[in-house]
């Protein structure tokens, strides 16, 4: 199983939930450092805790399945301040 077919597989554990929002969440990008891009969509591209969705949900279920992966960023979520 390649590096996207993994993180395709931890995030099908977490996308009931974020569905169940009217959102998801889409893999753009993992770069050659291990960064994996996403972009949010649905509800939760406007959502105004996606902040939190991405840091305790998204990324956590992403790191904890596939190890190599350093970090998890949003490419359309605006930086939280």
């Amino acid at each position: 199983m390649n590096l996207t077919e993994q993180v395709e597989q931890a995030l099908e554990t977490i996308r009931p939930y974020l569905k169940a929002d009217g959102g998801d969440v889409s893999v753009e990008e993992i770069t050659s450092e291990g960064m994996v891009k996403l972009k949010l969509l649905g509800s939760c591209g406007s959502c105004p805790m996606s902040f939190m969705t991405m840091k305790s949900g998204i990324e956590q279920a992403i790191m904890k399945a596939v190890p190599q992966i350093t970090s998890v960023v949003a490419v359309n979520m605006a930086e939280q301040v």
